[in-house]
């Protein structure tokens, strides 16, 4: 069957290479002719080739060519723009498009809200989770309140045993010279504080070390044995120094009838790191003085202490005429103010500042079994309280002295407790 057009056969073609061309040389490059699918304009010919690229008149909506948009007159291939298939506005143009671009359907401006509210709850729950167990893990449970022995009933309101100790633990040689505390062993308290919390304001009640107790019957915190009660009457610091915190909150309990509900303790280091990990305390001091047994050595007026210069201000007391009772005072000022400054936002809502605090803080307090750090956040909310004027601060009401003991005025003593007791407003003052 011939498939050669009408007219053509095998001896027509010539001897040129390609398919069933017996002829070695390939044939040399075809010469399309430019195709018109529509009638050509009047006067509009190809133009010569060889002169250029050719003239590309434009497909005009499937019916023919548009003279007046080839390459001379402006024709845009579309690459120029980026526009492969069209230039229409609003939209791309695809073979057989419309000529517009489909519009991107608007933002779900609720849906995004909803899960950036997610997203930002579900870190704050795991970020706080985290900080929380970080931060129970780190507190030294080491007082056993359990072995108190004939305490007394609870009352109402909640009362923390503050006790600043004179520890000198993990303190190298440079910074007990640093920071004036001495190279004594063993450990005695410098300062023991009751602060009571409940519905009528927070008090704040300093207890001088050198007040006059005897030692009551007691069950020894290491040996378990009890121990009769003495007639012998010592300063209150002696009794810490003999059996440690649940010796001397049975001696308090014993003097007071107060049931003592939690213990807190700090020692000199973990004070000084607390108060430079904060940034500093801003203090006002009525007037100047020094001391060459602390290190004191302050002018009147306001200044920010750091925390060798905090240490030595809450530790002074051969510079007062008041002597241990100014000391107390002292401290209740400083406390409060720390307080203050650990709960402002800029502390609480800083992690740079918020971490190393409550690490520094943290890490050398000492608590009874039973704290929770919810506990210890509601015992620096109170001491804010105080200082804020919400609550009241003073030291145990004293009578007098004897043999260098300050002796405390039993009868406002007791009123004291009882309004404490009942978690009245109190309406004692003291020294």
């Amino acid at each position: 069957m011939n498939d050669w057009p009408d007219g053509w056969s095998d001896d027509n073609r010539s001897n040129r290479y390609g398919r069933g061309s017996a002829g070695a040389t390939p044939e040399s490059a075809r010469v399309m002719r430019q195709v018109r699918r529509g009638p050509a304009a009047p006067g509009q010919g190809a133009p010569p080739y060889g002169a250029g690229v050719p003239r590309q008149p434009s497909y005009v909506d499937g019916q023919g060519y548009d003279e007046g948009q080839g390459y001379d007159n402006g024709y845009d291939s579309g690459y120029n723009t980026g526009q492969v298939y069209g230039n229409a506005p609003g939209g791309p143009q695809g073979p057989g498009g419309d000529g517009t671009y489909p519009r991107r359907p608007a933002p779900n401006w609720r849906r995004r809200i909803k899960w950036t509210a997610i997203t930002l709850v579900t870190t704050l729950i795991v970020v706080s989770v985290g900080t929380y167990f970080w931060a129970d893990s780190k507190l030294h449970r080491d007082v056993d309140l359990s072995k108190v022995i004939d305490r007394p009933e609870t009352g109402e309101g909640t009362n923390y045993l503050i006790v600043g100790s004179d520890s000198r633990a993990g303190m190298s040689a440079e910074e007990k010279k640093k920071l004036h505390t001495g190279s004594a062993e063993g450990k005695r308290t410098d300062s023991m504080m009751i602060l009571h919390t409940g519905s009528n304001g927070s008090t704040l009640l300093s207890l001088p070390r050198d007040s006059d107790v005897t030692i009551p019957k007691f069950q020894g915190s290491e040996s378990g044995k009890i121990y009769p009660a003495s007639n012998q009457h010592v300063k209150l610091n002696a009794a810490y120094a003999k059996d440690g915190p649940t010796l001397l909150v049975r001696t308090i309990e014993a003097k007071t009838g107060l049931h003592i509900d939690h213990y807190v303790e700090i020692g000199f280091a973990g004070f000084a790191g607390i108060v430079d990990a904060v940034g500093g305390v801003e203090m006002t001091l009525d007037q100047g003085f020094k001391d060459k047994y602390s290190g004191a050595d302050f002018k009147a007026g306001k200044q920010t202490l750091n925390g060798e210069q905090a240490l030595a201000f809450v530790r002074t007391r051969h510079a007062f005429a008041a002597s241990d009772l100014q000391r107390t005072k002292n401290q209740q000022k400083f406390l409060s103010a720390l307080a203050h400054q650990v709960a402002t936002p800029s502390t609480v809502l800083n992690p740079f500042k918020l971490y190393p605090t409550l690490g520094a803080g943290l890490d050398s307090l000492v608590v009874d079994k039973d704290m929770s750090l919810w506990d210890l956040a509601d015992m620096f909310w109170a001491m804010k309280g105080v200082t804020s004027g919400d609550g009241k601060s003073m030291n145990m009401p004293i009578s007098g002295s004897s043999g260098g003991n300050l002796v405390w005025d039993d009868a406002k003593m007791k009123t004291l407790v009882n309004e404490l007791k009942n978690d009245e407003t109190v309406t004692v003052s003291g020294n």
